[in-house]
């Protein structure tokens, strides 16, 4: 196995958290890969770090299916080097506003939710946890959400995923911690600055949102903490956010 390189692989990458990420970690030196089900969402930003001096690799990857996502690892590591951090952004796929009833929700989009948002985050793990290993070094930050922590009415799509996806990190905390591999669960509680839910929330104000660059601040200083004294839960919210 070669050494980690500078490498950060951010899975979900769209207007938000993950384009913010990404950028957080060019400015900082690491050639970024961006995946996503859809280029229209890589390119502009791989288009934006390029411009500004970084480098980034695109992957169109549809993260629910395994062969996909280790055919990605294995092009990241063949281009770029062997990644020292793994952002999985990537939601339950078939989430809708406003979200069904229980009694309307078909099993296989319920089997697809689980497939982008927890079964591509394990496979994703997979691929960099040998490296992580052998080098005694590495980052995994798993995004969250307050439905990881408490199921509303009709939010079963969103939920059920997210509870999951945060049991898998704190099982891979528990398992690998202690090899010098720091995993992160990040809370996101509350609505994060998109074009999509200013649109919806247009009487919110500015403070209402959380900005995806101070999220993404956030990421930068989980990868950097000393490991004396590591992050593994954390909650992110706006100030004016009730809790």
């Amino acid at each position: 196995m070669a050494p980690l390189s500078k490498v950060a692989v951010v899975i979900g990458v769209g207007p938000g958290i993950g384009a913010a990420s990404a950028k957080k970690f060019a400015s900082k030196g690491y050639a970024v890969a961006l995946l996503s089900r859809s280029i229209d969402k890589l390119t502009p930003v791989e288009s934006e770090i390029s411009k500004a001096g970084g480098k980034a690799l695109s992957l169109p990857t549809d993260v629910g299916k395994p062969a996909e996502v280790i055919a990605a690892f294995d092009k990241i590591k063949e281009q770029l080097g062997h990644p020292e951090v793994l952002i999985y952004n990537a939601g339950p796929g078939g989430v809708t506003f406003p979200p069904p009833s229980a009694l309307d929700l078909k099993p296989e989009v319920f089997e697809g939710a689980f497939s982008s948002g927890v079964v591509g985050a394990l496979t994703a793990s997979q691929q960099v946890l040998p490296g992580f290993i052998e080098n005694q070094h590495g980052t995994i930050v798993f995004t969250g959400a307050t439905a990881a922590l408490r199921g509303g009415a009709k939010f079963s799509l969103l939920s059920a995923p997210k509870f999951a996806l945060r049991s898998l990190a704190q099982s891979l905390a528990r398992e690998f911690q202690p090899q010098k591999i720091h995993v992160v669960h990040v809370n996101i509680d509350g609505v994060v600055d998109l074009p999509r839910t200013r649109a919806s929330r247009q009487d919110k104000p500015d403070d209402f949102f959380l900005k995806p660059a101070a999220i993404a601040d956030t990421y930068w200083a989980l990868h950097e903490q000393d490991p004396s004294a590591w992050t593994h839960e954390l909650d992110v919210r706006p100030a004016g956010e009730k809790w």
